[in-house]
Order: structure tokens, then sequence, then C-alpha cells
């Protein structure tokens, strides 16, 4: 799978918006882990869901 994203990358996840922005830790595979700063550390199946890349200046 291709992510249009790296480690260190900011990202959401847009089925819960409410964890905030996050910062790619890893990428394994199809496995995500991410910190968000809401919700912690989060691993995430990317064949489940799409996250999409944060983008500053779209706020």
């Amino acid at each position: 799978m291709f992510f249009d994203f790296d480690p260190g990358d900011y990202v959401v996840n847009p089925n819960n918006t409410d964890w905030g922005v996050g910062q790619v830790q890893s990428i394994i595979n199809n496995i995500v882990t991410v910190n968000f700063t809401n919700a912690g550390k989060k691993t995430i199946n990317a064949n489940k869901i799409v996250l999409d890349k944060y983008n500053e200046k779209a706020e």
C-alpha cells in the first residue's frame, strides 16, 4: 500500500476527528502507529482506516 505520509508527518483520522492531530511514529506493512494529541498512541490498520495528511494551512 502507498502512503502519502512518512514517520514524523502529521495526520488526522477522519473517522475520529476528536482525537486531534497525530504524529506518525512508524509504518510497518499496513500498520501505522500514531501519537494523537487527544487520544494518545493508536495503532491503525491502514487497510481499514485511511488517514488524511494534516495540512495546517487548511485549518
